[in-house]
């Protein structure tokens, strides 16, 4: 039976992944801040979730997911779907140190945590979900769009590390588009997909242990173009 941690299931695209790899026979650790939520999950299936309750941006990330991994055996998988950002046109600071607070220390923390374990046994396979956002700057949301930049680039840095290890070590990045969750803010969305669809896709993506996956799959179109766009014209949009 294979084993994964889940950081981020309390809600959103988290909660149904942590669904979809039960039903596919997964032992599944689950995180997030709000234990309510995480027993209800467990209640479902109380024999095939381990639960640990922790904030990312103030715990110690290696010291949970230790504990978390030695209470289940093992760990074959770790998805990190936990992330935050809001629109902050007038750059309220708490804002940005907030977003960077999640999306760039303790990502960072849990990705080199997972790498070095994965290293340690020889294999294994990390997910990270980013987001299309990452592309290219914007002025409604700067910290959550470079937070973004910069999870893409860390993790091609890791796949890069990972080839070099010539060990069986998968780094996925899926670069969601809208999806009806608490994340998807401000006006103008389209292809708004709902988190059972975006779950379903990416667990396809992980199966076939993609390095880059877009969700939908229709949303790499959005990331040619947003390349495309000289920055002259995209400074002005």
């Amino acid at each position: 039976m294979k084993r994964a941690i889940i950081i981020g299931a309390t809600s959103g695209i988290g909660n149904e992944l942590a669904k979809l790899l039960v039903q596919h026979d997964y032992l599944v650790g689950i995180t997030g801040r709000r234990v309510a939520e995480l027993e209800k999950l467990k209640r479902e299936n109380s024999g095939a979730y381990f639960i640990s309750s922790f904030d990312c941006t103030t715990a110690n990330n290696a010291e949970k997911l230790t504990e978390l991994t030695n209470q289940m055996g093992g760990l074959d998988l770790l998805i990190l779907s936990s992330g935050t950002g809001d629109l902050n046109e007038n750059l309220d600071f708490e804002i940005e140190h907030n977003t960077n607070l999640l999306n760039v220390n303790a990502f960072t923390q849990i990705v080199d945590w997972a790498f070095n374990y994965f290293q340690a046994h020889g294999k294994g396979h990390l997910v990270a979900i980013s987001s299309i956002a990452g592309i290219r700057g914007s002025r409604l949301a700067p910290a959550y769009n470079a937070s973004k930049a910069y999870q893409i680039n860390y993790l091609e840095g890791l796949r890069q590390k990972a080839t070099k290890s010539k060990k069986p070590i998968f780094i996925t990045d899926i670069r969601p588009g809208f999806v009806d969750t608490d994340m998807a803010k401000g006006d103008g969305q389209f292809w708004v997909a709902s988190k059972e669809k975006a779950a379903r896709q990416i667990f396809g993506i992980i199966k076939r242990k993609k390095g880059i996956g877009y969700v939908t799959k229709r949303w790499w179109i959005v990331a040619k173009i947003l390349r495309l766009i000289p920055s002259w014209v995209y400074r002005r949009m």
